[in-house]
């Protein structure tokens, strides 16, 4: 735990647990201040948790969350109404204690000198030089002149970031390019299924974000708050500011835990548990071992999602667990589908739904879910079928897998990049923004319509590499992405269904028929992804090779 002193009456810090408490009250103070949302992070603790701690210990709790970056003036005087209101000193914390920071730098703009507020967070280990320059222009951030400048700047650290900055580097050696990320930590998140089948440590889906960027790019850890393409700048979360000459957009998508009434409240609890948080993958596998008998369901939001199959994955990793130490025929299986169908590309259904009848799974379409009472253990779901009334109707569970809503993250979604239903907007071939001819996008938040998955990034990558090569060049772009996407979905342990497909749900297989025919579950293909990926993935974005770009070598190791 960190304490990072402002003034005698405030200290910030980075996210704390509720196991901090003691040693919080302990230090001398009374009140705590949440800057961070519930359900920002994999790390955290919901405020919740951290509120009931902090009033066992003695210690007053505020909820005053802040959207990472982005910094509201009704924020700061809302921050400093709490300041007044509250027993101090005050302990206020976020992510890493930034926006605590710059709130109490904005809410301190009208009563102190600039550089008072500059040397005090300066002390305290945090640079307020851009708000300090927001402050003096009337709440606005200039972005005519920049902290820094690169040939290229990519937002996010994901496989889609650090996939495009080595095949850029790999192109071009003498390019600066700055990589974005607030994120200490780079997680495998297909792995986190195999997490939640036992098959996986969680600890093999994670590395250093320092250990993966390729040599040469520089790391900006800071959150991004806005863009302003009109004079070719993104602006930091404390309002420093990063011009570029191209742009490129890969942060990913936004996880909307709170879009399921009384999730957040009860997730690693009473059977509740989701396979994509890295905190919560091995208490999947604990239930899974420890349900003898009852109701299993498991959840699929509407689209779109990353990884459409890996709600589908926990439930055939959980059937076949259970088939093979003889409880399945006491436990009953539901697969809660917000869609219609069980799988998008319709060639690899049959093999999918010869797994659903050896598990017994009923399939339940158009079932979304909408509610969760976890003490209760029971699920709420929406249920809109075709040429009908919507309809409400509960089901109990003893243990329920939730994947879910998804959406484009925040910043994205405000920003001037984005299309009317907040994804950022680019042509489907090239991937370079429709409006804005200096600016890409990969991975999941873009809007061309193809399958959120890393494979599809893996392929992406290449394609705004060669492009924004050729750009820079003077030339027109030439390399064209083709909508690729793959979800290796895991029915059994040690076989999968390889399903590869590009635009319009178009076959793309990437293995000859005779080597692996990926309608029919295939266990050399559970080798060669399952088993294979996570390290030649690592590789593959450490290197930036060419053969990222082509599924097949993955076969010949790289």
């Amino acid at each position: 735990m960190q304490l990072n002193k402002v003034t005698d009456a405030l200290s910030v810090s980075p996210q704390i647990s509720a196991d901090d408490m003691p040693a919080i009250c302990e230090a001398g103070y009374r009140a705590i201040i949440c800057n961070r949302p519930d359900g920002e992070g994999s790390d955290q603790p919901t405020f919740e948790e951290v509120e009931a701690a902090a009033t066992a210990a003695g210690l007053e709790a505020r909820y005053l969350p802040v959207t990472s970056g982005i910094v509201q003036d009704g924020d700061a005087d809302a921050f400093g109404a709490a300041l007044m209101e509250l027993p101090g000193p005050v302990l206020a914390y976020c992510r890493t204690g930034t926006r605590s920071a710059t709130l109490w730098s904005l809410s301190q703009a009208k009563s102190r000198p600039v550089p008072e507020i500059l040397a005090a967070t300066k002390a305290a280990g945090y640079d307020m030089a851009g708000v300090a320059r927001r402050i003096v222009n009337g709440g606005k951030t200039p972005t005519d002149t920049g902290d820094a400048k690169f040939d290229v700047v990519i937002v996010g650290g994901g496989a889609g970031g650090i996939a495009v900055a080595a095949s850029l580097k790999a192109r071009k050696p003498g390019l600066e390019i700055a990589l974005i990320d607030p994120a200490e930590i780079h997680y495998y998140q297909p792995g986190w299924t195999m997490v939640g089948g036992g098959i996986f440590e969680p600890a093999e889906t994670a590395k250093t974000m320092g250990s993966l960027i390729p040599r040469g790019v520089h790391w900006i850890k800071s959150a991004v708050a806005a863009f302003e393409p009109k004079d070719n700048a993104v602006i930091l979360d404390g309002c420093r500011v990063v011009k570029y000459d191209r742009l490129v957009v890969c942060p990913g998508l936004k996880l909307d835990w709170a879009a399921v009434e009384g999730l957040e409240e009860t997730l690693g609890r009473n059977g509740v548990t989701s396979n994509y948080r890295y905190d919560l993958a091995p208490y999947t596998w604990e239930l899974v071992q420890g349900l003898k008998q009852g109701r299993a369901l498991f959840t699929q939001p509407p689209m779109p999602i990353k990884c459409a199959g890996a709600p589908q994955k926990a439930l055939y990793l959980s059937g076949d667990h259970w088939f093979r130490t003889g409880r399945l025929k006491d436990i009953e299986i539901g697969f809660c589908n917000a869609g219609g169908v069980l799988f998008g590309v319709k060639d690899y259904v049959p093999a999918l739904q010869s797994y659903m009848d050896k598990y017994g799974a009923a399939l339940n379409f158009f079932h979304n879910l909408v509610a969760i009472d976890g003490p209760a253990r029971r699920a709420t779901f929406e249920v809109k079928k075709p040429d009908a009334e919507p309809e409400r109707v509960t089901m109990d569970f003893d243990m329920i897998h939730v994947c879910p809503p998804q959406c484009a993250p925040d910043f994205i979604r405000v920003s001037p990049l984005a299309d009317a239903a907040g994804w950022i907007d680019v042509d489907q071939a090239t991937l370079r923004h429709k409006i804005h001819d200096n600016i890409w996008s990969l991975g999941d938040v873009m809007n061309a319509p193809n399958a959120k998955t890393a494979a599809a990034a893996r392929i992406q990558a290449p394609v705004v590499a060669e492009n924004i090569v050729a750009d820079i060049a003077g030339r027109e772009p030439v390399a064209q992405y083709d909508g690729y996407g793959s979800c290796p979905l895991t029915v059994e342990r040690g076989k999968i269904v390889l399903a590869e497909f590009g635009y319009g749900g178009v076959m793309k297989p990437s293995f000859p028929k005779f080597l692996i025919d990926g309608t029919k579950p295939s266990r050399l293909a559970w080798l060669l992804k399952e088993k294979m990926l996570p390290p030649i993935y690592w590789k593959a974005m450490l290197k930036g090779r060419e053969w990222m770009a082509r599924p097949e070598k993955i076969s010949a190791g790289g």
